[in-house]
């Protein structure tokens, strides 16, 4: 089984938690997004902080492609380590 996980990066946490919502709803998902944030940004308080909204699919059931369209509404992007 491989670990797939989709990876939305957001500018501050309003906006990481906005995501993990709107994840939630738009594909029913069994488990929330973890919102984690970027270690190598710097300080806390940092403008250039970013948020992660990290999303297991180790089933691959999502649509890389949906989630791709879904990245683009919220100027995201996604990546698949």
């Amino acid at each position: 089984m491989s670990d797939v996980r989709h990876v939305l990066v957001l500018p501050d946490r309003d906006a990481a938690e906005a995501v993990a919502e709107a994840l939630g709803e738009r594909f029913a998902l069994d488990e929330e997004p973890r919102l984690l944030r970027d270690a190598l940004a710097g300080e806390d308080d940092a403008e250039d902080a970013q948020w992660l909204v990290v999303l297991a699919d180790e089933e691959q059931w999502l649509d890389p492609r949906e989630l791709d369209e879904f990245a683009a509404e919220w100027d995201g992007w996604r990546e698949e380590p």
